[in-house]
């Protein structure tokens, strides 16, 4: 349905306040996208045929979202390793590229690994080609994304970009249980809010001044929280938690809505089976449904990350999860998208109708 004026005034109000702590080109003013177009027709489904879970869960969620039978992707990848060679990793992107119809704007690869192409994410080789020049020196600054911040709802249309996303598969039922959180934030626009959360790791803090200022929106239901603290605890209303640490502490604690969003920036929260640090996988493990991490080094520079109050901006607009976290990270190659990508709690702020499949 259509928002009525007052609402459509308080939001736009919202939206400013998230816009005044975005990069340079934020002088110029906000627009809104007429409409998110995103729907399940537009989407690619890939399944790994040499892995049963792959295949389980690619099932399961092209009948939970009603992704058409033709926009289904099969693929062979034995042994599923965690990290592929650019040379392995060409004709796989080759063989599934030629599988896509030309709506087609989004991918969901459904298996945990592979997740990297050597320093590169995979959603971002697929998406952006592999980057050879990011690997030579990973703390590098990176390739800007043309879809960072943009108002485009048809990626491929606009860009030439298929924005892609992961959809972990380490467990069957979690990932059963990920797909249907997706599906149910499109029913119904919870009270909840957002923590940004200025941590006392200086390094892994480097978004804090991109951190959107307190406040309400009530015509939304929504509240902004900036704190300083390593975490949270008991929480029951999270539709954004961004925070910076190794290892983020007392997830069990927490509740997530449906279609939540929750990152932390650290160095290899990526590498999803690795144990280094904090896998993002922990994320969805505790109720979020869509997450962020590096597979490699990128020092803590925010513009590999994504940027809160664009993330924020786009997802209150109706983005689903994979546009606004796409449209939040500036240099995305070593970054890796994991969740359900047509999550998209706030859909009909943006001027659409919820979603009814």
């Amino acid at each position: 349905m259509k928002i009525q004026s007052r609402i459509g005034h308080l939001f736009l109000q919202a939206v400013v306040l998230a816009w005044s702590c975005a990069p340079a080109r934020a002088a110029e003013p906000p627009v809104f996208p007429k409409t998110y177009s995103l729907q399940p027709e537009n989407l690619a489904v890939v399944i790994n045929d040499e892995d049963a879970r792959s295949i389980a869960v690619g099932e399961y969620y092209q009948k939970a979202r009603g992704i058409p039978a033709q926009n289904v992707v099969h693929v062979r990848i034995p042994g599923s390793p965690r990290k592929l060679s650019a040379a392995a990793f060409g004709p796989l992107k080759r063989q599934i590229e030629a599988q896509l119809k030309p709506d087609i704007q989004a991918i969901v690869l459904v298996w945990t690994a592979p997740y990297a192409v050597e320093c590169n994410s995979i959603t971002s080789a697929l998406s952006l080609g592999f980057d050879a020049e990011q690997c030579k020196k990973t703390c590098a600054p990176g390739k800007q994304s043309r879809y960072f911040n943009s108002n485009s709802v048809r990626p491929y249309s606009d860009f030439g970009i298929r924005l892609s996303m992961l959809l972990p598969t380490e467990s069957i039922e979690q990932a059963q249980a990920l797909i249907d959180r997706g599906k149910l934030s499109g029913f119904s626009v919870p009270t909840a809010s957002a923590y940004f959360l200025v941590t006392s790791d200086a390094d892994r803090s480097s978004r804090a001044p991109l951190f959107p200022k307190p406040g309400r929106i009530p015509a939304m239901k929504f509240t902004i929280k900036t704190i300083e603290a390593d975490s949270i605890e008991g929480v029951s209303d999270i539709m954004v938690y961004q925070t910076g640490l190794v290892r983020v502490p007392k997830l069990d604690t927490l509740q997530f809505l449906p279609g939540a969003l929750a990152d932390h920036l650290t160095s290899s929260g990526g590498d999803l089976l690795g144990t280094g640090q904090m896998s993002s996988l922990r994320w969805l493990e505790a109720g979020a449904t869509a997450s962020y991490g590096t597979v490699s080094e990128p020092c803590s520079y925010p513009q590999k990350f994504p940027h809160p109050a664009v993330l924020l901006r786009h997802y209150l607009s109706g983005a689903s999860a994979i546009e606004a976290y796409w449209k939040s990270v500036a240099w995305p190659a070593q970054g890796l998208f994991i969740g359900e990508p047509l999550a998209s709690p706030y859909r009909r702020y943006g001027g659409n109708e919820p979603q009814k499949n």
